[in-house]
């Protein structure tokens, strides 16, 4: 049997022994953090702790409908629970495959991929539901420093957290909009970086000089180009899935906050959200699962500049961390390899009528 032959015979039996790997070493990379919070669930109040359950069912809720709503516009009708648990499944995914979303992206598109999805729109759609989420949290960040400015709060780390979080997303807003805008600067654009990549790939793989194929890359970003046409010529359908976004973001901070409440303390919510922003744009770029170790310092770190105490916002930081991976990751593990046993679902479980 070649090699080619025993990966595509064997790759679900492989990608869950690789699943195990990360989840087994996820766990031993958080285990300090594991004891320090199970040590702290006897200073806390286990009732405002609960309500983190509620709230994160409301946050997948908005992500499920932010991406429905965007495909509708798009001219494909999914059935609210099916997209469901796909949001389940790519928490999952994101968590343990860290790759700045992209793992997610890949999934899915494989996984909404059908005879009218295709690889270019679903990967769009994605791009989407994300902008929209990011996007929406402009309009947090900027009450987040006036809750901050109010509370006497405001310096110089919380400014350059804020202005840095927004320009970035204006800048990247802007940047994927000017280039899937034309299908000449996709194509140049695209040529560039998968030369690059592919010079990058060759240097490990000497015997592929191709390892990424151009001509498929500029096919999806093509794709991509005639929906994006097809999205703005109906730009006042994109309210829904603003607000979902937006929800989204909400009730991720309200879950922090919870943690706060539990802790007996009523800090600034301008601080959470400033702290909230910076800490996921350093978790993107890590290359640990769920950012772990980044994401905590630099939550903390800005929550210290805001003025909420070092020992406070790492005991709440950890707790909120540890607490949420364990709501998140047993239901999307569940679906995910559910998913990779049973295969996609028929089509009747998938299309809305």
């Amino acid at each position: 049997m070649s090699e080619k032959s025993f990966f595509k015979r064997r790759w679900k039996l492989l990608l869950n022994i690789a699943t195990i790997i990360v989840l087994v070493g996820l766990a031993i990379g958080i285990r300090h953090q594991l004891s320090e919070t199970f040590s702290n669930l006897g200073k806390v109040d286990a009732t405002a702790l609960l309500l983190m359950i509620p709230l994160q069912l409301w946050n997948y809720h908005a992500q499920t409908r932010s991406v429905q709503t965007i495909f509708k516009v798009l001219g494909n009708k999914f059935k609210y629970w099916y997209l469901y648990k796909l949001t389940l499944e790519l928490n999952f995914v994101n968590a343990v495959f860290p790759s700045a979303g992209l793992s997610g992206a890949s999934y899915f598109a494989a996984r909404v991929r059908s005879e009218n999805v295709s690889v270019g729109r679903a990967t769009f759609a994605y791009v989407m539901k994300m902008a929209m989420v990011f996007f929406a949290f402009e309009i947090l960040v900027v009450a987040g420093l006036l809750m901050l400015s109010i509370g006497g709060h405001v310096n110089s780390v919380a400014i350059f957290a804020a202005s840095f979080s927004s320009a970035l997303i204006l800048f990247c807003t802007f940047l994927f909009a000017y280039i899937v805008g034309s299908k000449h600067r996709i194509n140049t654009t695209i040529s560039h970086i998968t030369r690059f990549l592919n010079r990058v790939i060759h240097i490990v793989r000497p015997s592929h000089p191709s390892t990424i194929n151009l001509a498929k890359v500029q096919g999806v970003f093509e794709d991509f180009h005639e929906n994006y046409n097809l999205l703005k010529s109906n730009y006042k359908e994109l309210v829904a899935p603003l607000w979902y976004g937006f929800l989204a973001n909400l009730t991720e901070i309200l879950t922090i906050y919870v943690v706060y409440i539990a802790f007996g303390h009523f800090v600034n919510p301008g601080a959470i959200i400033l702290a909230y922003a910076v800490a996921n744009f350093a978790g993107l770029i890590s290359v640990l699962p769920s950012g772990v170790g980044t994401y905590e310092a630099i939550m903390v770190a800005v929550m210290v500049a805001a003025g909420v105490p070092a020992n406070l916002s790492l005991s709440v930081t950890l707790m909120y961390r540890v607490i949420n991976t364990l709501i998140q990751l047993p239901p999307g593990y569940f679906f995910y390899h559910r998913t990779l046993r049973r295969g996609p679902e028929r089509p009747e479980d998938v299309i809305a009528t």
